[in-house]
């Protein structure tokens, strides 16, 4: 007599070994595991299908492909590591005064850029005053923003 734990055949064994295909929705990935070369090759492909979709003039495909990209999270995970790691002002905190310099920030900030529901949309700009030297005069300086 079995007691249903144990595989009996193939099909069992399949079942026995259960796999979770997705996981809960509030868990965290690991930034340092992601394969980037996979992330930069993936996206360097679609910007390619757009670029030649373009040059036959098949327009469709080109907006279809375009919203592919957008959705894409390869293009969401490289954006988020030029903007934190990359670029000059990564050090300079934006309108929020925060700055993210951990791999959990990092990975915060991927899902909450990609689970908005309309990405492509874009924020509005807070413009900022900054005082001039002389203090008579202020200088304006507009700063996207990713929440508001």
């Amino acid at each position: 007599m079995t007691t249903g734990l144990e595989p009996t055949d193939k099909l069992d064994a399949a079942v026995a070994s259960i796999a979770v295909v997705n996981g809960p929705e509030d868990e965290l990935f690991d930034w340092d595991a992601v394969d980037w070369r996979a992330c930069e090759q993936h996206v360097r492909r679609l910007r390619q299908w757009i670029f030649t979709a373009s040059q036959v003039g098949d327009l469709k495909r080109v907006r279809n492909l375009q919203k592919l990209m957008l959705r894409s999270r390869s293009n969401t995970l490289l954006a988020v590591r030029r903007v934190t790691e990359i670029n000059a002002g990564r050090l300079t905190a934006g309108v929020d005064g925060k700055i993210v310099l951990d791999a959990a920030g990092k990975a915060r900030l991927v899902e909450r850029i990609h689970r908005r529901q309309r990405p492509w949309q874009t924020r509005p700009v807070k413009r900022v005053y900054i005082p001039k030297g002389d203090c008579t005069k202020n200088g304006s300086v507009s700063l996207s923003v990713t929440e508001c």
